[in-house]
């Protein structure tokens, strides 16, 4: 591969972890705000969809390293009665980790099957584990009703993730670029 193409293969990679980046911050941040009235614990949110994208496309360094910005940007902008958590943190990092880990080492054969056990793999041990020890310091025993929210939202972005990768745009995209 010549410079010229490794040049532009970086800017590609780049400009889409910035888009997923800004993806997850905007949908992160709605979710805050619309469920700060009620109580963060029941909170609803696919903001982890474009950190395991990130994941799958970009492999688990970039993917961990879209999951943690994404975090820390998202508690910088909008308002929180606590300390940012490192455990939630780490969690939102083990996401994009573990998609990437699984989709580029683990799970080789291409498909839907790869995807679902892509997301739902990140969501076992980024959600279910990192995020609900992480976040047990200021819910207690309620963090564990968290656990159910997790497994729907692993499905419903399963169900995304899949559709996506299976439109013709996004494959050509993704072809181009050597995603």
């Amino acid at each position: 591969m010549d410079k010229k193409s490794r040049t532009r293969r970086e800017l590609v990679r780049v400009c889409l972890s910035a888009m997923l980046l800004s993806m997850s911050v905007v949908i992160g941040y709605a979710s805050k705000s619309i469920f700060a009235s009620v109580d963060g614990l029941f909170r609803i949110s696919l903001d982890s969809l474009p950190i395991i994208i990130a994941g799958i496309l970009l492999g688990p360094l970039w993917g961990g390293a879209i999951g943690a910005a994404s975090d820390l940007v998202t508690y910088f902008i909008t308002p929180q009665a606590f300390a940012p958590i490192p455990l939630v943190t780490v969690g939102y990092a083990m996401l994009g980790i573990v998609s990437g880990i699984l989709a580029r080492y683990v799970l080789k054969k291409e498909g839907n099957m790869r995807l679902v056990l892509s997301t739902v793999g990140a969501h076992l041990i980024g959600s279910t584990v990192f995020k609900v020890i992480g976040l047990y310091s200021i819910y207690g025993a309620l963090v564990f009703i968290r656990i159910p929210i997790y497994i729907l939202v692993a499905a419903v972005e399963s169900l995304i993730i899949c559709l996506l990768f299976k439109s013709r745009a996004f494959k050509k995209v993704c072809e181009e670029f050597k995603l």
